[in-house]
């Protein structure tokens, strides 16, 4: 790709990544952004540019692995039914699983417990050169143990930390964790899938009626969705606590799955050119090495044509 097409490119994708992202300057409040945005496309043109975000994430994938100077941690955030899966399975079809790992996080074991809380996270991250993807994430730690406090009981923290400020303290840490993840060569996405109530409630319904979608569907889902206002009312006050220029958040609109899978895949595309990667060159020693074992390969090769022509 030229350079023009290339920069041509980015300033194409640009329209489907500047309207959702928030750094933390400025006013933010979730109510603000809709979830049933389709930008100027239609499923058609989506189609289009998923395709073109998809070869895009394939080539530069490559480059990230074989550079091993990089990496990528991508953060999915949602409502139940928000949509986290299925945009995961379909954004990184096709790259090579050996540079891309998926941790979906649940509720922590008893040896999680006995750690910080960004412990199993910590140990999760991905290595140099490779893209890791997680499902849920650090963010739970102030996202349902703040909705639900008996969870926060169990994480065996001294009485006397547990304060008032403690939701404070984490968005703090998070805000340093995700700093220090950057100064050390690790690009930081966020994805909030902002998925409506009534889309979530048709999504509920599909799963109790598919057959093949009957697995994902449990009871605690509704319970969980009685405390719709709570869980609105945190995210807020995640994202305007924990963006930062280094690791903004995007709001992705959720309510159609092509269209946040378009946000989705058009962020980490230009994300990931910006950071200009390049395959590893060879030095001079290397490449005089490469000249006589190319002889010798050549000379093996004749070889073997002449004794194949005496048979």
């Amino acid at each position: 790709m030229s350079k023009k097409s290339s920069r041509s490119h980015a300033q194409e994708l640009d329209r489907y990544i500047t309207p959702f992202r928030y750094d933390g300057s400025g006013k933010f409040h979730l109510s603000d952004h809709k979830t049933d945005e389709k930008g100027d496309l239609d499923k058609e043109k989506a189609q289009a540019i998923l395709e073109a975000n998809k070869k895009g994430l394939i080539e530069f994938q490559e480059k990230l692995y074989a550079q091993d100077r990089w990496s990528l941690l991508i953060v999915f955030q949602a409502m139940d039914a928000g949509g986290k899966d299925s945009a995961i399975k379909a954004i990184f079809e096709g790259i090579n699983p050996q540079g891309c790992e998926v941790t979906a996080f649940k509720a922590p074991s008893s040896k999680e417990l006995d750690h910080d809380f960004l412990w199993r996270h910590v140990v999760a991250l991905p290595e140099r050169g490779h893209i890791g993807i997680f499902n849920r994430s650090h963010y739970e730690e102030c996202l349902v143990t703040r909705v639900h406090p008996e969870i926060l009981a169990r994480e065996k923290l001294p009485p006397k930390l547990v304060t008032k400020h403690i939701w404070k303290e984490r968005f703090e840490d998070i805000a340093a964790f995700e700093r220090y993840l950057c100064r050390n060569g690790t690009l930081v996405l966020k994805f909030f899938l902002n998925v409506s109530k009534e889309e979530q409630r048709e999504r509920f319904l599909d799963r109790l009626e598919i057959p093949s979608k009957q697995w994902k569907f449990s009871i605690d889902d509704i319970k969980e969705r009685a405390l719709w206002p709570r869980y609105q009312a945190v995210y807020q006050d995640i994202v305007r606590h924990t963006s930062t220029p280094h690791a903004p958040w995007y709001v992705v609109p959720a309510d159609h799955k092509w269209f946040a899978r378009v946000v989705i895949g058009s962020v980490i595309n230009a994300a990931l050119e910006k950071l200009d990667l390049r395959f590893p060159r060879a030095d001079k020693a290397s490449l005089a090495e490469f000249k006589t074992v190319r002889k010798a390969l050549e000379k093996e090769g004749k070889g073997s044509k002449k004794r194949a022509g005496k048979q």
